[in-house]
């Protein structure tokens, strides 16, 4: 009984052409594992289109989602550098307080309690 050849792989990756066709030729092993790559890279070849596509999309929605993000930033600092209420109040940091919504506080500015 003859041994089964394992030698596929490494003489696919360093043999040079004309050398790994010329194994082929002598080998049964080597011969229907090139057959089962063979159909692999057909199915490579198949789904490559639709798979660069897909890829193609996703870069639209990328770039898609950057130009609404430059285009809400830029009018949200618009309207605040416009409008000088706004601007005032996130520039000088005028915030309300618990006292200014009405609440009892007392000395310290904490809320009272009964």
């Amino acid at each position: 009984m003859k041994e089964k050849c394992s030698k596929y792989e490494a003489l696919f990756t360093f043999l040079n052409e004309d050398e790994f066709k010329k194994h082929l030729d002598e080998c049964e092993d080597c011969r229907k594992e090139q057959v089962k790559m063979d159909r692999v890279s057909e199915l490579i070849r198949e789904v490559k289109s639709e798979y660069i596509e897909r890829r193609k999309n996703f870069a639209r929605l990328k770039i898609a989602c950057a130009a609404f993000a430059v285009l809400l930033s830029g009018t949200v600092l618009g309207v605040i550098n416009f409008n000088t209420d706004i601007s005032d109040t996130i520039r000088y940091g005028q915030t309300l307080s618990v006292e200014d919504y009405g609440f009892p506080v007392d000395s310290y500015g904490l809320i009272m309690v009964d």
